[in-house]
């Protein structure tokens, strides 16, 4: 049962974490041409939305973590842990980024939410840098002579 409950909190952040990203993205469209700015300073603003959004979802998933680990009893994190804000922060940014060093790691029931955060991590990354790319592409006529690129003459 424990290993059920832990996968429908796994699904039910993985659903939160792909709207906060997608609410992030459209907003971050919507205000990019409103900005009356050069367009590295645009970029600037996407890249740091980019940002903001994937630390919202970081810190949703080490939230849960404390919960699971501190009330629920689904398992524990072992390693070089004390149990601070931080420890959950770093364990979750390790498993997100999927760079899972190892001083830290899950035990039990936990172990699914941080399997899943590594592959919902893994795919979000990838969602922001195509965002990241197709909104380059927009503004990049805009750092060339006559605004063409050298390329479509």
């Amino acid at each position: 049962m424990p290993i059920f409950i832990a996968t429908i909190i796994a699904l039910t952040l993985v659903v939160a974490t792909v709207l906060i990203h997608y609410e992030m993205l459209r907003g971050i469209s919507i205000l990019i041409p409103r900005l009356s700015v050069p367009p590295r300073a645009r970029m600037l603003f996407v890249i740091g939305g980019v940002f903001i959004a994937h630390l919202l979802e970081v810190f949703l998933y080490a939230f849960a973590y404390v919960i699971m680990h501190d009330n629920f009893d689904l398992g524990r994190i072992g390693g070089n842990f004390h149990g601070e804000v931080i420890d959950f922060f770093y364990f979750s940014m390790t498993s997100y980024t999927t760079l899972g060093v190892g001083d830290v790691y899950p035990q039990g029931p936990l172990r699914i939410v941080a399997a899943i955060e590594a592959l919902n991590g893994f795919a979000l990354i990838g969602w922001s840098a195509s965002f990241t790319y197709l909104a380059m592409e927009k503004f990049w006529d805009a750092h060339t002579p006559g605004g063409k690129r050298r390329g479509n003459r």
